[in-house]
C-alpha cells in the first residue's frame, strides 16, 4: 500500500505554501517583493518542510487591483523581475523537488489590456465580441442591460460613452469580464495555459472560475433575501448570482480545462479553483461520478467555522461525503483576500497550533499562506490611505459603519491589512527590504518580536512547530493521501475532536478496523483535560502543540495519554 502511495499523483499528497510576490521579499531595494528575492528565499520554503508554492499573480499589469488586473497574461510586471527570472524560479524550484503553481485570472482582463483597448474602440472592431457588451434599456439605452450585480457593490454593469453600449465585470469596473462564449476567446486562453505549461509550470490557481460565462439571454437574477454574500452562498444585496455565476456552461469548460491538463501528464498537472458555493456545487466543478473537471477546489468554509469541536466535526463530515476518495479536498483558512488566521483566533498561539495541526493532519491538500509559520497578524485597517482598491466601498461611510463592514467581511474591504510584508527579522523593514527603502507597505508594528529569526532556532516556537508537523507529515503516508475515519463524538469528551488517518489494509482493498494501525489526532477544544486510554491511540505520541512536548523523537506511552485544554497531539503504534 506504500507503493501506491508513491504512485499516487503528486498533487495528491503535497501541501502548498501561497506567495503574495508584491509582499514577500525585496531584492532590488524598490520596496516591493519581486522574483529574484523569491528565489533567495526557496530554502526556507523547503526546508520549512512545503512542498508545492501557489504564486499571486505577477504577470503585467497596471497594479490598480495589485495583479489581478493583468494586462499580458504572457509576460511578467517589471516590478516584479522578467520572464527570464520566472524561467529561473521554475528551475530552482524543480532543482528542489517543488512544484509551482501560477494564479491565473481567466474571467476578465484589465480595462488597459490591448484585447480591451481594441474591443472599445468601435462597436465594428474584430474584438468587440471579445468582452460582453450589451445595449442599455430605456429610450437612450443610459439604463443598465439588467439587473446584474457586481460582486463587490453596485452593477455590475458600466457605460462607455464613446460607444454607446454597457460592458460587464464581474468584480472591479476596471476588470472587463472576457466573453467566453466567443470561441476565439477560449482558445486564445487555452494557449495561455498551454504557454505556460510547456515553460514547465506544474499547475494553476484559477481567480474567481464561477464567473466565466453568464447567462446567453441577459435574464435578470431573481431576488433573495441574501444581502451579504458568504462563502457558501454567493448570492448578495437581495439578488440571486444563478445567471452570473456558476452558470453549467463554466461547469463543462472545467471539462475543456481537464482535457488540456492531462495532455501533460509526465509529471501530472495540477488545477484548483476559486468558486463558491454550497458543497455540491464545489464537488460539480470536479466531475459527477468520476473526477473529470477541476483537480480540486478550495473549501473556503473552514475561514468561517468557529475553532470548535462540534462545528469542525460537521465541516469535516460535509468534507468527506462530498469529496470522497477519488475526490481530494482542499483546505484552507487565510489568503491574500482574507483576514489572517491568527487574528481570527485571537493572536492565540496554541489555537493556532491546534489549527495548523488539524490543517495538516485533514485529507486533502493543505495550502498555508505565507507568514502564518510565524503567526503573523492582520494590520490595522488605515481607510483613509488603503491601497486596496475594495476599500471605495466603505470610504463615503461614518467611521463606525466602516469597522463593522470591515469585521462582518473578516477584513475583505481592507485587503491591505492582511498582505503585509513578510517578517524575516527584527531589523529594518524586517528585512523585507533593505533599511531605508520605504516598502509598498508598512511593515506589521510587531516585527521585532514576530519574525522568522527570532522563531527559526526556538524549539517552542511557532515556526518550529510548524516545521515538526510538517516533516511528521512527510514521514507518514497516511496523512498525506491516506482515508479518514472521524471518532464518533459520543465516544469522546465534550469538546474533543479526533479522527483516524491509515491507509486500506495491504493486499484486500479493505479498510482497517476502528482498532488496527494508524495514526490518531485528538483536538481537545474545550476547556477541560482529558486523557486517551493507551488501548485507544496507540503506543507512541509523534506530537502535541503544548509547548513542553514540542521537540524531540516520538515518546513511548506507558499509560494513558492526558491532553490539556488547547492541546492537541498525534499518537498511534
Amino acid at each position: 500500500m506504500i507503493e501506491a502511495m508513491v504512485s499516487a499523483p503528486w498533487w495528491k499528497t503535497t501541501t502548498v505554501y501561497q506567495v503574495y510576490p508584491r509582499s514577500f521579499c525585496d531584492s532590488d531595494g524598490d520596496g516591493i517583493g519581486d522574483i529574484p528575492g523569491i528565489i533567495a528565499k526557496l530554502d526556507y520554503i523547503r526546508d520549512l518542510g512545503f512542498q508545492t508554492v501557489w504564486f499571486s499573480p505577477f504577470f503585467r499589469s497596471p497594479q490598480r487591483d495589485f495583479g489581478y488586473d493583468v494586462s499580458d497574461f504572457r509576460d511578467i510586471a517589471p516590478e516584479y523581475g522578467s520572464l527570464a527570472d520566472v524561467e529561473r524560479l521554475i528551475r530552482e524550484m524543480h532543482r528542489r523537488d517543488m512544484k509551482i503553481l501560477l494564479d491565473l485570472v481567466l474571467n476578465h482582463t484589465s480595462d488597459e489590456h490591448p484585447w480591451f483597448l481594441e474591443s472599445r474602440s468601435s462597436r465594428d472592431n474584430p474584438r468587440r465580441h471579445w468582452y460582453v457588451w450589451r445595449d442599455g434599456r430605456g429610450s437612450a439605452g443610459r439604463r443598465p442591460p439588467n439587473n446584474w450585480r457586481s460582486k463587490v457593490a453596485g452593477s455590475g454593469w458600466h457605460y462607455d460613452l464613446a460607444t454607446g453600449q454597457w460592458y460587464w465585470a464581474s468584480f472591479l469596473a476596471f476588470q472587463p469580464d472576457l466573453n467566453y462564449r466567443n470561441p476565439e476567446v477560449r482558445q486564445t486562453m487555452l494557449d495561455t495555459l498551454r504557454f505556460w505549461l510547456e515553460r514547465g509550470v506544474d499547475g494553476f490557481r484559477l481567480d474567481i472560475l464561477g464567473s466565466l460565462f453568464e447567462d446567453a439571454e441577459f435574464r435578470n437574477n431573481p431576488p433573495t433575501w441574501r444581502f451579504f454574500p458568504s462563502v457558501a452562498e454567493p448570492d448578495r444585496f437581495f439578488r440571486s448570482t444563478g445567471m452570473t455565476e456558476n452558470h453549467p456552461d463554466t461547469l463543462e469548460f472545467t471539462r475543456c480545462l481537464r482535457v488540456l491538463m492531462d495532455r501533460y501528464g509526465d509529471p501530472p498537472r495540477f488545477l484548483v479553483g476559486e468558486v463558491f458555493g454550497g458543497f455540491p456545487v464545489l464537488r460539480r466543478y470536479c466531475g459527477g461520478e468520476r473526477p473529470e473537471g477541476l483537480h480540486s477546489v478550495f473549501l473556503f468554509r473552514g475561514m468561517d467555522t468557529p475553532l470548535e469541536a462540534r462545528p469542525l466535526r460537521r465541516l469535516i463530515e460535509e468534507a468527506e461525503r462530498h469529496f470522497p476518495e477519488p475526490f481530494t479536498p482542499t483546505w484552507v483558512f487565510s489568503n491574500h483576500d482574507r483576514m489572517r488566521r491568527t487574528t481570527v483566533l485571537g493572536n492565540n498561539r496554541r489555537k493556532a497550533r491546534l489549527n495548523a495541526l488539524l490543517q495538516f493532519t485533514l485529507r486533502g491538500i493543505p495550502c498555508a499562506y505565507y507568514g502564518e509559520e510565524i503567526g503573523m497578524q492582520q494590520g490595522k485597517p488605515d481607510f483613509r490611505r488603503a491601497r486596496d482598491p475594495l476599500v471605495s466601498m466603505v470610504r463615503g461611510l461614518p467611521p463606525f459603519a466602516q469597522r463593522l463592514v470591515y469585521r462582518y467581511t473578516r477584513g475583505v474591504v481592507d485587503r491591505d491589512c492582511c498582505r503585509l510584508p513578510m517578517q524575516w527579522s527584527s531589523g529594518a523593514n524586517s528585512g523585507f527590504c533593505p533599511a531605508g527603502t520605504e516598502p509598498w507597505l508598512s511593515v506589521h508594528e510587531n516585527h521585532a518580536t514576530v519574525n522568522v529569526e527570532r522563531q527559526k532556532d526556538q524549539p517552542e516556537s511557532l515556526l518550529s512547530f510548524y516545521r515538526r508537523l510538517l516533516h511528521l507529515r512527510k514521514a507518514h503516508p497516511e496523512l498525506q493521501g491516506g482515508h479518514l475515519e472521524l471518532i464518533p463524538a459520543s465516544r469522546l469528551p465534550r469538546g474533543v475532536l479526533a479522527y483516524r488517518r491509515y491507509l486500506p489494509a495491504a493486499g484486500s482493498g479493505q479498510a482497517d478496523t476502528a482498532e488496527g494501525p494508524g495514526l490518531r489526532v485528538y483536538l481537545n477544544l474545550g476547556r477541560r483535560r482529558t486523557v486517551i486510554p493507551q488501548g485507544a491511540g496507540g503506543q507512541r505520541l509523534f506530537l502535541s502543540t503544548r509547548q513542553a512536548l514540542i521537540g524531540g523523537a516520538a515518546s513511548v506511552l506507558r499509560g494513558s495519554c492526558p491532553v490539556e485544554p488547547l492541546e492537541g497531539v498525534v499518537i498511534g503504534p
